[in-house]
């Protein structure tokens, strides 16, 4: 019998709850393909932040297994976990959490620099990012002169520097216009044909038009397909 393939992410019956019997995640089954872009959808507030988090290792579920990559996180202790999510996640957050003193080549270089990556193969990486997503320009300013739209394509490219598997975006598009929320998904769209990275992205949108191979909502703590 041919071995089953890998997945990027295989959550089997993973409940979550934050106050003892008060569950946000209600048993959530979900297999990711490697390469794959799939979109979480879901009004705010029924915990799609808090599975991207579990996704991410930077929480744990109550109950249930998690395998990132084949590998079960309930096996992990911090150190792994924390090497894991360095070298093989990549994050972008609502609000961009860009390094306000950084300019934008040293936002991206840094999670390089974490990885111990020396400074000028990574000062040569983030470069070549932004020259691949036509924003090289951008490289000497600092976040506070960059328009929003900016700042979130910069985020994006910092998740893409440590040459993740997967990437999760939390809800990046919530606080953007139509045309800079279009320019992010089309350099998602990008990332995920010429890199094979993995894209998981949240919205609350259940109309919204993403280049996705797969679309769930998120309701009454468990997950559903769309389609």
């Amino acid at each position: 019998m041919a071995e089953e393939a890998v997945k990027a992410v295989k959550l089997m019956n993973v409940w979550k709850a934050y106050n003892e019997g008060d569950f946000i995640l209600r048993g959530v089954n979900l297999e990711v393909e490697v390469g794959s872009f799939i979109s979480i959808r879901g009004k705010s507030g029924v915990g799609k932040s808090t599975l991207l988090r579990i996704i991410g290792l930077m929480d744990q579920p109550t109950r249930g297994k998690v395998f990132i990559l084949g590998r079960d996180s309930s096996s992990m202790d911090d150190e792994e976990a924390s090497r894991i999510r360095l070298n093989h996640i990549g994050f972008v957050f609502q609000f961009f959490n860009l390094i306000p003193s950084l300019t934008v080549l040293e936002n991206i270089e840094l999670p390089m620099a974490l990885a111990g990556v020396d400074k000028d193969s990574r000062r040569r990486r983030a470069i070549e990012l932004l020259e691949r997503f036509e924003l090289r320009r951008l490289a000497d300013r600092f976040p506070s002169q960059l328009s929003g739209g900016e700042q979130q394509r910069i985020a994006v490219l910092r998740a893409l520097a440590n040459n993740p598997d997967i990437i999760l975006a939390d809800e990046p598009t919530a606080s953007l216009d139509e045309e800079n929320s279009q320019l992010l998904i089309n350099i998602f769209k990008e990332i995920n044909r010429e890199y094979l990275v993995t894209i998981i992205m949240t919205t609350v949108s259940h109309e919204e038009k993403l280049p996705t191979n797969r679309d769930y909502i998120l309701k009454n703590g468990k997950i559903y397909p769309i389609g």
